[in-house]
């Protein structure tokens, strides 16, 4: 696996340079998007655009432990932990968890749920082995969650989806019969096709005000699409997280402003071929809803969402 990253990396660089992780290679492993993260997502302007929606979810199917398999930084596990659920944290970037863990740190001793909530490092495809850092409740959580395009990260250099399928099998068999996995994925279909990220109203996620540009790249095989990278360009005006190495970008006002950039690369999972992979683990009969943006229905007639988010309940 290391030799076919290899190759692939130095043909299309699929990340920032840094040290990759073993296995899988951890894309935030520079800490070059970890630095500017919280500027990118927008803080709570992003919870707030869909605390309600989630818990909305997670109420209606009767949740109160929570797996989040993918925190970074930890900002979606706060949300949640503010809402009065359990959580338990991983991440597979220890740049990202470093984050998480100062957060913690400094709110859990005025709030008991805090002291409560556990974090720790955590790989997809051996979930069942993070009992170093956080101890999975008996019989499973009534939720997984792996929001934020993060399941995307996971590649398939092979091109047989083994490792998504693993993945996936773990996420269910690390719920309680009836609990329900919430995972989403950027709109690939969009993006194969026009070569753009859908200029959607609703951003969902990504809130923040210093995105100073987004450039996509569609990497294809034999005329089908294996990879998306995105090239990122924050604003750092005033931050004090500037040096002189920072390229400079003008903005449309004519100001120049340092700009932090990072590289990441995504499976373009397509619909069609998402929801197979999910019901070939849960069942073709499996409670599955799809919302587009986490809308339950859309705004208006033709609206092209930025995200899809998969609800599929675990049999009981």
């Amino acid at each position: 696996m290391t030799k076919t990253n290899a190759k692939v990396d130095g043909v299309f660089r699929t990340r920032s340079l840094g040290i990759a992780a073993s296995g899988v290679q951890d894309q935030y492993s520079d800490g070059k998007a970890a630095k500017v993260w919280h500027l990118y997502i927008g803080g709570k302007k992003r919870t707030n655009e869909y605390a309600d929606s989630i818990i909305r979810v997670l109420k209606e199917n009767n949740v109160q432990t929570v797996l989040d398999a993918a925190c970074g930084t930890g900002v979606d596990s706060i949300l949640l932990v503010e809402a009065g659920f359990t959580v338990k944290s991983v991440d597979a970037s220890d740049k990202m968890l470093k984050y998480a863990h100062k957060l913690r740190w400094q709110r859990h001793r005025e709030e008991k749920a805090f002291e409560e909530w556990e974090i720790g490092e955590g790989d997809w495809l051996d979930l069942a082995n993070c009992e170093d850092s956080i101890h999975h409740p008996d019989g499973g959580y009534d939720c997984v969650i792996c929001i934020g395009n993060s399941f995307a990260h996971l590649p398939d250099f092979v091109g047989d989806q083994a490792m998504h399928k693993r993945a996936i099998n773990n996420f269910h068999k690390m719920l309680k019969p009836g609990g329900v996995l919430i995972i989403d994925h950027r709109n690939y279909d969009h993006i194969i096709k026009y070569g753009k990220l859908p200029n959607s109203s609703s951003k969902l996620y990504y809130q923040g005000d210093r995105i100073h540009k987004i450039k996509t790249s569609v990497l294809t095989v034999d005329g089908e699409c294996t990879m998306i990278t995105l090239d990122y360009e924050i604003d750092i005006t005033g931050t004090g997280l500037a040096d002189a190495s920072d390229p400079i970008r003008e903005k449309p006002d004519g100001t120049l402003v340092p700009i932090s950039q990072f590289r990441l690369s995504y499976y373009p999972h397509t619909l069609v071929k998402f929801n197979a992979l999910l019901e070939g683990v849960f069942g073709e009969d499996a409670d599955h809803k799809i919302l587009p943006d986490f809308m339950s229905t859309p705004p208006e007639e033709g609206y092209i969402p930025s995200y899809l988010v998969h609800i599929i309940k675990r049999k009981e």
